[in-house]
């Protein structure tokens, strides 16, 4: 059974720097694409970055610059380092995955528990 656990979110300052981590296990066969996502309260979920399998990454315009994805293929493990952070990047992140997993046949999304992040003035 595929999961996708993540870890490192928490409270911070603005201006300071959080990095989460979100690995993927069981049963993968392949991963084509991995990424977060974040949801506010009231609002809807929007992606932050994303990364394929042949590391074309893309980037929310409201992160550019601040934000960097990583990706550790060797671990399925995605990172995602957050500098300069504000109070608007508040939300509940989200890692995600498209796993094909078993002998190649089933692909699907994957979506991790949620961490929360929060940034104060």
């Amino acid at each position: 059974q595929v999961q996708l656990v993540e870890s490192g979110g928490g409270s911070a300052q603005a201006g300071e720097s959080l990095r989460l981590s979100c690995s993927a296990s069981g049963g993968i066969f392949s991963v084509n694409a991995l990424g977060w996502y974040r949801q506010a309260p009231g609002k809807q979920r929007e992606m932050v970055a994303s990364i394929t399998s042949a590391n074309i990454s893309t980037y929310a315009d409201s992160v550019r610059g601040r934000f960097t994805m990583s990706r550790d293929n060797a671990k399925n493990t995605v990172y995602l380092q957050m500098n300069s952070l504000k109070p608007e990047d508040t939300a509940v992140y989200y890692c995600y995955g498209r796993i094909t997993s078993g002998q190649g046949i089933t692909t699907r999304d994957y979506w991790g528990q949620g961490t929360q992040v929060t940034v104060s003035s």
